[in-house]
C-alpha cells in the first residue's frame, strides 16, 4: 500500500501550509503529494490528473475535506466513485472520520458513508455558488461606487491631434507615432476614430 495526499487552493495567492502541516504529520512522503492551485468548480487540474492515474488497488488517499477535493456535487461522486470502485483506492477526509473508507466495508457502513459523502458534496458545491453569489454581488456594488475593473483606459497625450495631423501627412511613420504616443497601434487606431466621431468624422 502506498500513501498519498491531495491539496488544492483556490488561487495561486492562497496559503496550502494548513493542509500541508497535515499530510506531513500523516508521513506521506513529498513525492507523493498532489498540489492544485485551482477552482474545485471540476476536475479538470493536473496534479489531481496525475494522482488519479498514479493510484491503485490498496493504495490510500488523505484530503483535509471534501470541499478540497472538488465543489461539483456530481463530479465529487463519480471521482469518488473511480477511485474507491474501479481503481479499487482507500479514501480518508481528514475532518470527517465517517468519510474513511478503510474503515466501513460492510453494507450499512457503506450506506452511511454515500449519505455522508452525498450530504457534504452538496454543501461544496453549494458554498461554492454563494461564493459566485458574493462575488458578484460585490462587483456590482463596487462598480455602483463608481470602481472600475480591468486595465485603466489609456488616454491619449496632449498633443494627440498633432501627431496625428503629422502621420497623416506622411511626416511621421506609424511606429514613431505610437511610441509618442506611448500606446499599441490598436490602441492608436481607437483613439484616433473616438477623436474623428467626436469631429464629426468616419
Amino acid at each position: 500500500m502506498n500513501t498519498y495526499g491531495y491539496i488544492r487552493v483556490s488561487a495561486t495567492d492562497q496559503n496550502e501550509d494548513r493542509q500541508l502541516t497535515a499530510m506531513r504529520a500523516l508521513g506521506v512522503p513529498p513525492d507523493r503529494l498532489y498540489i492544485d492551485k485551482l477552482s474545485g468548480k471540476d476536475f479538470d487540474r493536473p496534479r489531481y490528473r496525475a494522482l488519479a492515474r498514479r493510484l491503485k488497488s490498496g493504495d490510500l488517499l488523505y484530503v483535509q475535506s471534501i470541499d478540497r477535493l472538488g465543489r461539483n456535487y456530481e463530479e465529487i461522486q463519480n471521482q469518488w466513485r473511480l477511485l474507491t470502485k474501479e481503481k479499487g483506492a482507500d479514501i480518508c477526509v481528514l475532518d470527517m472520520p465517517l468519510l474513511d473508507t478503510r474503515l466501513h466495508k460492510d453494507l450499512i457502513g457503506t450506506f452511511i458513508s454515500d449519505i455522508v459523502l452525498q450530504i457534504l458534496s452538496f454543501v461544496a458545491h453549494s458554498e461554492r455558488d454563494n461564493i459566485r453569489k458574493r462575488q458578484a454581488e460585490g462587483i456590482a456594488a463596487a462598480r455602483a461606487r463608481g470602481v472600475q475593473f480591468g486595465r485603466p483606459v489609456k488616454k491619449p497625450p496632449e498633443n494627440f491631434t498633432q501627431l496625428v495631423k503629422l502621420w497623416e501627412r506622411g511626416n511621421l511613420p506609424i511606429s514613431e507615432v505610437v511610441a509618442r504616443c506611448g500606446m499599441g497601434e490598436s490602441t492608436f487606431y481607437r483613439r484616433l476614430l473616438e477623436l474623428r466621431i467626436r469631429q464629426g468624422k468616419r
